[in-house]
C-alpha cells in the first residue's frame, strides 16, 4: 500500500530546526588548524559561484586570517570560530553551517542572507591545543596537552576599554583581523563559537529575545544534553531563563568586583569583548556553550542539606590555595627561566586571578542572599570551578617548565620547580579523574545544539523583523 512520505516541516519552524540539529554526522576527533583550513578550501572549490574567501588579516607568527563569504542574501551573519583557542566544538559547526549552506539550496535562499565565517580567531593559540584534538574524549590527555591564552593575549577579551581605572588598547593583529571582520559585514546576527569543558549547555544573549528561548531549551534537551542549572560563570549575569544569561558589559563586571570590595581590574587584566564591539552594528550576539563532557549533575536542582554559603566559601578557600601554590612555584622558578612562552604567559597572569576568583567567592559568601541551601547543581559547579583552576593553570605550568627541561636550558632550580609541579597537577588529576563521572558527549550532538542555536537565532531575527514590519 502507497504510504505517503512525511511532510517536511516549513524552514525555520521549531520542527525543521530540530530535525537539521538532529542529523549532524558523527565525528570522534577535532581537525587541526591546519585541516580546518584545508577542508573550508575544499568547501569553497566545490561551490565557487557561492563562496568567496578574502583575507582579513595575519597572526602574531604569521598565519593567514581568512573569511569566507557565503551566499548573497539580504541580510548579514557573521560565524567565528576559534575565539577561544581551546574551544574546537566551533570548528566543526562552522565547517558544517558552510557545507549545509552549499548543499541545501532550499536552506540558503530561504534564509536570505550572507553568511560571513571566520574559520579560526586564534590559529596561534589552537596550535597549542592540538596534542588532544585527535581524542578529545580522553581526559588525561586533554589536561596535559590544555592551553588558554592570558587574558591579555585573547582575541575574545582584547577590544579597546576605558572605565574608571581601567584602560585596555593593546588590540593584538588578530582581534585587529576580528574587530576588521565585524565592521567589513555590520553583522544582523554575530555568533562566536565557544564551548565549556563540562556540566550542561547554557546560552547568552547580547539583549532579551524571548522568541529564542524555548529553543535554546528544545535543542539541548533534544540531543541529550543537560542544562546548566549550577552556578553560572559570573555572578554578575543577568538571567534570562534558565541557562540563558544576559552578557551585559564589562562596565557591569567591574562595578559589582568593586562592591564585593575585590580588585575590580587586577594586573592582566585584558580589554572588552568582540561582543561589544558588534553592538554599534545594532547586532543580536549569540553565544552557545556547549560542554564536552556531561555532567550527571548539571541540571539537578533539588535541594541540599548544605549551605550554599558554606559551599562558596569552601569552593573560594580551594582557589586561593590552588592559586598561591602555583604563584610560589612560578616565584621560586621565575629568576631562572630562560624562554618566554605563551604557556609560561598564561600561568604567570592566571594563578593569582585564582586567588582572587577565590577572594570573590568567599566576599559572596558572607553576603546575606548566599545564606540559603545549596541545590545538587550549584555545588557540583563549584566543585567543577575548583577542579577547572587547578588542572588548566596547573597542567600549563608543568608544561612551559617541562619545556625548559626538554629544551636543556633548566638550571637546576627550574628542574627541582618543575618536578614539584608535576607531582602538584598529577595529584590534582588523579583527584578530578576519579570524581564522579562525567562522559564525554557525542560531537554530533554538541555540534547540532550548536548549529541549531545558530538557526534559531536567525529565525528569531526573522520573526522580529516580521513583526517590527507590520
Amino acid at each position: 500500500m502507497y504510504e505517503p512520505a512525511a511532510a517536511v516541516p516549513a524552514l525555520g519552524t521549531a520542527e525543521d530546526i530540530l530535525r537539521r540539529a538532529g542529523a549532524v554526522p558523527a565525528h570522534t576527533a577535532f581537525p587541526t588548524v591546519d585541516e580546518l583550513l584545508a577542508a573550508m578550501e575544499r568547501l569553497r572549490t566545490r561551490r565557487p559561484d557561492l563562496v568567496t574567501v578574502e583575507r582579513v588579516g595575519t597572526s602574531r607568527l604569521g598565519e593567514p586570517m581568512p573569511l569566507y563569504h557565503v551566499g548573497a542574501g539580504s541580510r548579514s551573519a557573521l560565524v567565528v570560530g576559534g575565539v577561544h583557542p581551546n574551544e574546537p566544538i566551533g570548528s566543526l559547526t562552522a565547517l558544517h553551517l558552510v557545507e549545509q549552506l552549499i548543499t541545501d539550496d532550499a536552506l540558503r535562499e530561504g534564509l536570505d542572507t550572507t553568511w560571513h565565517v571566520m574559520p579560526c580567531a586564534d590559529p596561534d593559540g589552537m596550535r597549542l591545543n592540538e596534542g588532544w584534538f585527535a581524542d578529545p574524549a580522553d581526559r588525561e590527555t586533554y589536561a596535559r596537552e590544555f592551553f588558554r591564552p592570558a587574558p591579555t593575549e585573547q582575541v575574545e577579551w582584547t577590544f579597546p576599554f576605558s572605565y574608571k581605572s581601567a584602560y585596555f588598547d593593546a588590540m593584538m593583529p588578530e582581534t585587529q583581523a576580528l574587530a576588521r571582520a565585524i565592521d567589513l559585514t555590520a553583522p544582523e546576527l554575530y555568533v562566536p563559537l565557544h564551548n565549556s569543558e563540562g556540566g550542561g549547555a547554557y546560552f547568552y544573549l547580547s539583549r532579551p529575545a524571548p522568541g529564542l528561548y524555548d529553543m535554546l531549551h528544545a535543542l539541548p534537551a533534544a540531543l541529550g544534553i543537560p542544562l546548566h542549572a549550577g552556578e553560572p560563570e559570573g555572578a554578575h549575569f543577568r538571567v534570562l531563563a534558565p541557562a540563558i544569561y544576559e552578557m551585559g558589559t564589562l562596565e557591569d563586571v567591574y562595578d559589582w568586583s568593586e562592591a564585593l570590595g575585590v580588585d575590580p581590574y587586577p594586573p592582566g587584566s585584558g580589554g572588552d569583548a568582540s561582543t561589544s564591539y558588534a553592538r554599534k552594528h545594532g547586532t543580536l550576539s549569540l553565544i552557545a556553550e556547549l560542554p564536552q563532557f556531561s555532567d550527571p549533575a548539571a541540571d539537578d536542582t533539588s535541594i541540599t542539606d548544605l549551605s550554599y554559603a558554606g559551599e562558596l566559601r569552601r569552593s573560594g578557600e580551594q582557589l586561593v590555595d590552588c592559586g598561591e601554590r602555583l604563584v610560589a612555584l612560578i616565584a621560586a622558578a621565575a629568576p631562572h627561566l630562560r624562554l618566554d612562552t605563551p604557556l609560561l604567559r598564561a600561568a604567570r597572569v592566571f594563578a593569582p586571578l585564582a586567588v582572587s576568583s577565590g577572594e570573590a567567592s568567599i566576599a559572596r559568601a558572607a553576603t546575606p542572599e548566599s545564606d540559603r541551601a545549596a541545590t545538587v547543581a550549584e555545588v557540583g559547579a563549584l566543585e567543577d570551578v575548583v577542579r577547572l583552576h587547578r588542572l588548566r593553570w596547573g597542567g600549563m605550568l608543568t608544561r612551559a617548565l617541562r619545556a625548559e627541561v626538554d629544551a636543556g636550558t633548566a638550571a637546576p632550580e627550574v628542574r627541582r620547580v618543575a618536578a614539584t609541579a608535576e607531582d602538584l597537577f598529577d595529584g590534582w588529576l588523579q583527584e578530578a579523574l576519579t570524581a564522579r563521572g562525567a562522559a564525554p558527549l557525542p560531537l554530533s550532538a554538541v555540534i547540532g545544539a550548536q548549529y541549531g542555536a545558530i538557526l534559531a537565532a536567525h529565525s528569531e531575527l526573522s520573526r522580529e523583523r516580521s513583526c517590527a514590519s507590520s
